[in-house]
């Protein structure tokens, strides 16, 4: 797929991205997502030294995947967290608005991700962006996330998904370019960098374009401070998401696709909760 001429949500600082995404900034592109139009800009001295710790690392991640087992089923939910019950039975992957606020105060949310490669745990930072989560527990428990692809997987940069337009094979040129039919405002916050790995947050297209789409970082990233909200914290999962196949390389200054990468899917998304 050429990422340079699909819409796909790239995060705005890594390479030449699409419609929804976390960006390496390499190569110059003009992406469109629903009315908004991004236009990428070239190389930071930021996303080369991102490059240069994929490349170091890209060889281990490789072989993690290759090695990783394949998981078919949501596994159990982690002893000491309580599962949320659904609002749907089957997936709904399109609405009319932004949800409704309904977080309960005093409460811990966590994500727990079945993936195909095993579970990733995730301490929701509800006090810190609590639009975002909710949105995110909300698309959950609608069963939003069931099925979708980690459509981006990149060595020593993240892994972005979200997209619903990626359960479909026939649809994977225009994978990237989904979302659930509204946008938000970002909630940027200055206690909260991209100064560690293993961060959930935000794809997007620019400014207050946020939608369903989000990305895993594997490593610092901070070149994309001030241009995506992070939501969420990595608790358990390390191994799955070592083992993600990766589906891109930025080898060479730009983002080229893995050939013959199949992505991993994304089995289901539970919000779980602790007392606090």
């Amino acid at each position: 797929m050429n990422v340079a001429n699909t819409p796909a949500l790239l995060l705005t600082a890594l390479l030449g991205l699409g419609t929804l995404s976390a960006c390496q900034e390499q190569t110059k592109t003009t992406t469109t997502t629903s009315a908004v139009t991004t236009s990428e800009t070239t190389t930071s001295s930021a996303a080369t030294s991102a490059s240069t710790t994929e490349s170091a690392s890209g060889a281990a991640a490789s072989e993690a995947a290759a090695s990783a087992p394949t998981v078919t089923e949501p596994g159990a939910v982690p002893t000491g967290y309580t599962a949320l019950e659904p609002l749907s039975q089957e997936p709904v992957r399109a609405f009319d608005k932004q949800p409704a606020r309904a977080l309960q105060q005093n409460t811990d949310y966590y994500a727990l991700l079945d993936t195909s490669r095993g579970q990733v745990l995730i301490d929701l930072l509800e006090k810190d962006a609590p639009v975002t989560v909710n949105n995110f527990v909300a698309l959950a428990r609608n069963h939003f996330y069931d099925g979708t692809r980690f459509h981006r997987v990149i060595d020593g940069f993240m892994a972005q998904g979200g997209d619903p337009l990626s359960v479909d094979e026939a649809k994977k040129e225009e994978w990237g370019s989904g979302g659930p039919g509204y946008q938000f405002p970002d909630e940027i916050r200055q206690n909260l960098t991209f100064s560690e790995p293993n961060l959930l947050a935000m794809a997007n297209s620019g400014p207050g374009t946020n939608g369903s789409q989000f990305f895993v970082t594997f490593a610092p990233t901070e070149f994309l401070n001030g241009r995506h909200t992070i939501f969420g914290k990595v608790v358990d999962g390390q191994s799955a998401l070592d083992g993600l196949t990766r589906t891109a390389s930025s080898d060479g200054g730009g983002e080229t696709p893995v050939e013959g990468a199949v992505p991993d899917t994304l089995l289901s998304v539970r919000i779980l909760t602790k007392s606090q």
